[in-house]
């Protein structure tokens, strides 16, 4: 009985811990540095809808940086990426 409840106890904390660690992971891609990556590959595109999509999706991913919205800003910065890459 003892062995099922220390079974249930370790479940229990790996369930706890798994929304934390996809958190951290969709923060580490909103940073400053991967922002200013971005702007440059954009900056560097031929104008067109991909550029125009790409410049749309940094803006928005700076937004969300400077409102504390860290998974919504690493969403569009990956959508302004994939964007810059014409993808």
């Amino acid at each position: 009985m003892t062995k099922l409840l220390g079974v249930i106890a370790i479940a229990a904390a790996a369930f706890a811990v798994a929304p934390v660690q996809a958190a951290k992971h969709a923060m580490g891609g909103c940073s400053g540095a991967n922002l200013e990556k971005t702007e440059t590959a954009i900056e560097n595109m031929a104008d067109g809808d991909s550029k125009f999509v790409a410049q749309k999706e940094i803006a928005a991913a700076q937004g969300a940086l400077l409102s504390g919205k860290m998974r919504a800003c690493g969403a569009h910065l990956n959508k302004a990426t994939h964007a810059a890459m014409g993808k």
